[in-house]
């Protein structure tokens, strides 16, 4: 079987949630598939790591997206009714390839990842296969959420970039064979959008022996936060934590150390970074779970959580146990859950570091090994993703027969 996969950032490096589900979907479905990879990149360091793509044994054809010309083509259509999403994933030579793989290597089935990938498989020549869409989240209510946080004008846009992907989503709907979400929240929540829906669950899995700790669990008073610095939600919660939660815990515990790891940190993000306070912005990084072994404690203090947070499965499985939301508490698999707490506000977040911070680290450890990790590798959770695709393979064989 054939498979077309669409994906709106090269899933390389595994090192952000969208990337992350990607790569492992890509590398799930090439053992058992023929995949042919059509993937946007957005600048050369992305382009740069298409080499290590095709590794998996697989054709790939890198897109580049023109962003200034993007940027420009959005700021003049805001009075239409195009989503901004598809504007700005915009790329010009995309039909060409996409006319020239279905002549040359049509697929049996398209598997397009994410929304504003799926718009491609539903215009001419993709529309006439079968296609499967991996929503991964309700993107129309994210956005409808980070309206409700904005001023104006972002809550404008963002509140028209809800509105017309809710129309979009109908469309996706009402045509594709298989619609996937990540948890049962978002599938909740679609059906509320768009009632009647048929969307479906694949949780995002992990890949568990690599981050499973190769030392004694740390001793040291640190807190660690993992994660894209450049994505809004990630940029408010460690600005919140740095700004209500920390003081109150190192007016306590003068020790204690918070480490914010992640890429590309926004300059409101490095100007976190203080000796004196004992806050460390590390920028990128090559490996992620060094900082997680030696730490005491991760944090997730996200407020506004779509889907899963991978971040915190990323560390119970490294032996941490984990402080976050509500918002990302209801997003994460039950098996997980055991090894969590939970607080919303400065008082109680800095309440239940403290009290994690004063446990032996061995009951820290114990804390995290009360998660359940067994079920959650990404092959068993993918497998409803692996049956939709040969069912849509399938079903358009035998109309064809």
């Amino acid at each position: 079987m054939r498979v077309l996969f669409l994906t709106h950032r090269l899933p390389y490096a595994p090192n952000r949630g969208d990337r992350l589900r990607a790569f492992h979907i890509l590398r799930s479905l090439s053992s058992r598939f023929e995949v042919e990879l059509v993937s946007l990149v957005h600048d050369e360091e992305e382009l740069a790591q298409v080499p290590r793509v095709r590794e998996l044994g697989l054709e790939v054809t890198a897109i580049e997206v023109p962003r200034l010309r993007n940027l420009a083509a959005g700021a003049t259509q805001l009075a239409g009714k195009r989503p901004l999403t598809h504007i700005l994933l915009d790329a010009p030579t995309l039909p060409r390839v996409i006319n020239d793989i279905v002549r040359r290597r049509p697929p049996d089935v398209v598997l397009a990842f994410c929304s504003g990938m799926a718009r491609f498989a539903l215009e001419p020549p993709l529309s006439n296969f079968p296609l499967v869409v991996d929503l991964v989240d309700v993107d129309s209510q994210k956005w409808q959420a980070l309206s409700q946080s904005s001023s104006w004008p972002m809550r404008w846009v963002y509140q028209r970039e809800a509105q017309h992907l809710v129309e979009f989503e109908a469309q996706i709907a009402a045509n594709a064979s298989a619609l996937f979400v990540v948890n049962e929240r978002e599938q909740a929540l679609m059906q509320t959008v768009l009632p009647g829906s048929n969307v479906s669950v694949a949780e995002t899995g992990i890949d568990i022996e690599p981050h499973l700790p190769r030392t004694s669990p740390a001793n040291r008073p640190r807190v660690v936060f993992c994660g894209v610095m450049n994505y809004v939600p990630n940029i408010d919660g460690v600005r919140w934590f740095a700004r209500d939660v920390w003081p109150r815990v190192r007016a306590r515990r003068p020790d204690a150390e918070f480490v914010i790891v992640g890429a590309s940190p926004t300059a409101a993000v490095r100007r976190l970074h203080s000796a004196e306070h004992g806050i460390h912005v590390t920028g990128t990084v090559d490996d992620v779970r060094p900082y997680l072994w030696q730490s005491a404690l991760s944090i997730a203090p996200l407020f506004m959580a779509r889907g899963v947070q991978t971040k915190v499965l990323e560390a119970v499985a490294a032996g941490l146990p984990a402080l976050v939301t509500t918002a990302v508490f209801e997003g994460l698999p039950k098996e997980i859950r055991p090894a969590c707490r939970v607080a919303d506000s400065p008082q109680a977040y800095a309440e239940l570091t403290l009290e994690v911070l004063e446990i032996a680290p061995e009951e820290r450890r114990r804390i995290a090994q009360s998660a359940d990790l067994a079920p959650l590798g990404w092959d068993a959770q993918l497998r409803p993703l692996h049956d939709a695709l040969v069912a849509a393979s399938r079903r358009r064989h035998a109309v064809a027969v």
